[in-house]
């Protein structure tokens, strides 16, 4: 699942969970209310729970509740949560590349061109809350 795909199944995810707060929902409920494969959406919940954003409770009365107020939780701590590789990725395999040839030379450029992308996108993704998506989304 690439990054972004992720990150929009988990903000569908958070915003369902949120719409029905204080009641706790069950993946399977969420996976029908996004339209995503229940095991999938497993794999995103328990990273999510994993770093605080929301949390888990077992039982027949048990399911998914946000951890936190939707106004405190932004976009890119989502983001962090649930991925292991940043969206602009590079992966530099330096044995096969000569020291200063055109290939070495571009791949220091595009390693800092990715990682000030990189710090753009995460910060422009500080400044946007759970809160906001789903005022954004009411409002339409």
């Amino acid at each position: 699942m690439s990054a972004s795909t992720k990150l929009s199944t988990s903000v569908k995810a958070l915003c369902y969970i949120q719409k029905v707060y204080p009641d706790p929902v069950t993946s399977f409920e969420i996976a029908e209310a996004v339209g995503i494969n229940s095991s999938k959406l497993r794999k995103i919940l328990s990273m999510l729970v994993k770093n605080g954003i929301v949390e888990s409770n077992a039982g027949t009365s048990g399911g998914f509740k946000l951890k936190k107020n939707p106004s405190a939780i932004h976009l890119q701590e989502i983001y962090c949560a649930i991925e292991d590789r940043k969206a602009f990725h590079l992966d530099v395999r330096k044995e096969s590349i000569k020291k200063n040839s055109l290939p070495d030379k571009l791949n220091f450029y595009f390693l800092d061109l990715f990682a000030e992308v990189q710090v753009e996108i995460e910060d422009k993704m500080k400044n946007i809350t759970l809160q906001s998506i789903v005022n954004k989304i009411n409002s339409n």
